[in-house]
């Protein structure tokens, strides 16, 4: 796991970011109303209220959908990481056995000659 440190400025980050997606989604609604000058005071403030919670919301289920796939791309990637790392533990173990065999062979041939 993360340092403290490290998770404190993940958390911020996020705040300050979902604080500035609120305030865009704010901006927004307000430029809309304001194209909508029949609207009352109450109706504005209620499209606007409905307008922030609906991109919020959007953007929860966006964030969640890419935290999910982040997840699932991981688990593949550890996966396939174990899996190379095995193989390649394989091919080093086979590689010493046949460096060990060959060795021994010519110890063999060696001690044969020296007779």
């Amino acid at each position: 796991m993360g340092e403290p440190s490290s998770a404190l400025a993940d958390e911020t980050e996020g705040f300050l970011l979902a604080h500035a997606h609120r305030d865009r989604a704010q901006r927004e609604a307000e430029e809309l109303c304001a194209r909508m000058p029949w609207l009352t005071t109450a109706q504005a403030e209620e499209l606007t209220g409905h307008y922030v919670r609906r991109r919020l919301d959007d953007t929860r289920q966006l964030m969640l959908g890419t935290v999910r796939r982040a997840g699932e791309l991981r688990q593949e990637y550890e996966s396939r990481y174990a899996h190379l790392r095995r193989a390649l533990l394989r091919r080093h173990a086979a590689g010493a056995c046949a460096v060990l065999a060959c060795a021994a062979g010519a110890g063999a041939v060696a001690g044969v000659l020296a007779r």
